[in-house]
């Protein structure tokens, strides 16, 4: 029975171990952290709160090691319609949730979870099964605009919530897929530049809300917003600035005890590294996640088949634009959104995502030899 459960040996041998220690570094970092930004409030409860969800993550990661990826890619189609179901369920009443003006949670009993996460994964998986069934012609006009739809049904329920940060990694975690499989770049920038034009109607409709506006503008002019829309990033910038080279020491960050950076166990956690930790430790965090995402491009790379360098592909973009967006809008750089910085911020949802990502990837990277009989 419990042979069922195990790994071979010889998968065992291709797992790459590099990345594994490195995600559980970050964790590890990622809980203190936490604590640091939270135990003036709530003593150790966030703290083990987050290490119960890294179990969890842990246990989901070896789950998913043990199936086959392409078992995976043949039930694409109905892990990419349970997200679309889900980011529908989402508009009842009564079942979302509103977080901070965004209508992006999904409330049952005392758990709550962003089905925008798992629908974000939901498109990698089926762009990549598409991708794989084309054998990778994605400038032939009929599968570009059949990618393209699979991807735009999720994307605009998720404008609708409005969650604009998720829109964002979406998109470009699309146009890093459409990039790497060769789109041609006429089609690229004649997409960029239409996407463009439908952010300025939405600019000037009431499908970006007042203050995801407010936000953007607060960027532009910090100081002049620095009592309402601006006073997070002010506080935050203030906090990583003050962090000098070393940092003020684990539980010594006087901005992040004060509570002065709102949200800073979740979007503004680089906030807490900065100060506590300094340059150094910051720079030591970019440094992990980059031996994270050079692991998963060369897993890409030699992937066997399409289907499994395609959602490498995906999962990388995702993990990239999401560090780059967090880290960016915490020192002044991009626009405030909810994205979390992966596998630091707290937070179930995604933190089991991340670790649903570098699952995936392992379980490619563990299969990328063909079998030949």
């Amino acid at each position: 029975m419990l042979e069922k459960f195990a790994i071979s040996r010889r998968y065992l041998r291709e797992l790459d171990f590099t990345i594994i220690i490195t995600v559980l570094i970050i964790s590890i970092f990622g809980v203190l952290n936490i604590y640091s930004a939270t135990h003036m409030t709530s003593g150790r409860y966030y703290l083990k709160s987050q290490l119960i969800w890294i179990a969890g993550g842990i246990l989901l990661t070896y789950l998913i090691l043990i199936l086959d990826y392409n078992i995976i890619e043949n039930y694409a189609s109905v892990i990419y319609w349970f997200g679309v179901f889900l980011l529908v369920l989402n508009t009842i009443p009564g079942i979302k949730s509103t977080v901070n003006g965004a209508s992006s949670w999904i409330k049952l009993g005392p758990v709550s979870f962003q089905p925008s996460e798992i629908a974000k994964i939901g498109i990698i998986i089926m762009i990549a099964k598409q991708l794989d069934d084309m054998e990778g012609n994605i400038n032939n006009l009929k599968n570009f605009c059949k990618l393209t739809l699979y991807a735009a049904i999720p994307m605009v329920l998720i404008v609708v919530q409005p969650d604009l940060g998720m829109t964002m990694v979406c998109f470009f975690t699309v146009l890093g897929i459409y990039f790497a499989s060769g789109l041609n770049s006429k089609t690229i920038i004649i997409g960029i530049l239409t996407v463009a034009v439908v952010v300025a109607i939405a600019w000037n409709s009431s499908l970006i809300e007042y203050y995801q506006k407010m936000r953007i503008l607060a960027l532009f002019n910090p100081d002049k917003y620095q009592l309402n829309y601006g006073l997070q990033l002010k506080q935050s910038q203030i906090g990583i600035g003050s962090g000098g080279i070393l940092g003020k020491g684990f539980l010594k960050g006087t901005q992040i005890s004060g509570g002065y950076v709102p949200f800073a166990s979740t979007d503004f956690i680089f906030a807490v590294v900065g100060e506590e930790w300094g340059f150094i430790g910051a720079a030591m965090l970019v440094t992990f996640y980059g031996i994270i995402l050079y692991r998963i491009i060369k897993i890409a790379k030699e992937a066997k088949d399409i289907f499994g360098s395609v959602v490498c592909v995906g999962l990388v973009s995702t993990m990239l634009f999401s560090i780059f967006q967090n880290i960016g809008m915490t020192i002044g750089l991009l626009p405030i959104t909810g994205i979390t910085l992966p596998f630091m911020s707290y937070g179930g949802s995604s933190l089991l995502t991340a670790f649903i990502t570098v699952a995936l990837v392992l379980n490619i990277g563990m299969r990328r030899k063909k079998i030949n009989f």
